[in-house]
């Protein structure tokens, strides 16, 4: 695979998932708004519902006001992901590709949101967990696998270093 088609995957799912992202904000806030968490759409009785809300912060709604801090740190996020997919991920790997796609579309979905608007839509409410959205779906999604891609190659080198020493030298 040449290096031009290792940029494919990634960009066409960071597409994907940064029209879905933006599209159900725009379908949330057309629905539920312009008041936020005023009108609500149960999917699973109050547990699970559709629910308009502003997020000036981060995760948990973590650093509140501060969104020019939020942007440079988004921009720093997405060129560090770029860079490190580019310098040291196994990028010829069709898994890796999709998470670094899953990740940067996410992210780019939240901060198109804080430069057009200053906050983050966010709009899944499930139970006690904090409000969030697709974009955060992604990223989180993303992350998860990347460490459990991690976690698998460190198990699997482990297991061919105590193959190595088990078997008999000549």
């Amino acid at each position: 695979m040449n290096a031009r088609n290792r940029w494919l995957v990634p960009l066409v799912v960071a597409i994907v998932v940064l029209a879905i992202d933006q599209a159900t904000k725009w379908w949330v806030v057309r629905t539920l708004g312009p008041e936020t968490m005023t009108k609500f759409i149960p999917l699973a009785g109050d547990s699970i519902r559709i629910a308009y809300s502003h997020n000036t912060g981060v995760a948990f709604s973590l650093f509140q006001g501060h969104p020019e801090w939020l942007i440079a740190t988004a921009l720093l996020i997405v060129a560090g992901a770029i860079v490190f997919y580019h310098t040291q991920l196994p990028n010829h790997r069709p898994i890796i590709q999709m998470i670094m796609g899953l990740i940067t579309g996410g992210a780019s979905g939240n901060l198109i949101d804080r430069v057009r608007l200053g906050y983050v839509i966010d709009f899944i409410q499930v139970g006690w967990w904090p409000i969030f959205n697709v974009a955060d779906s992604a990223i989180t999604i993303g992350a998860a696998l990347l460490i459990l891609h991690f976690a698998r190659d460190e198990l699997a080198q482990r297991q061919t270093r105590r193959d190595q020493r088990a078997m008999p030298h000549q």
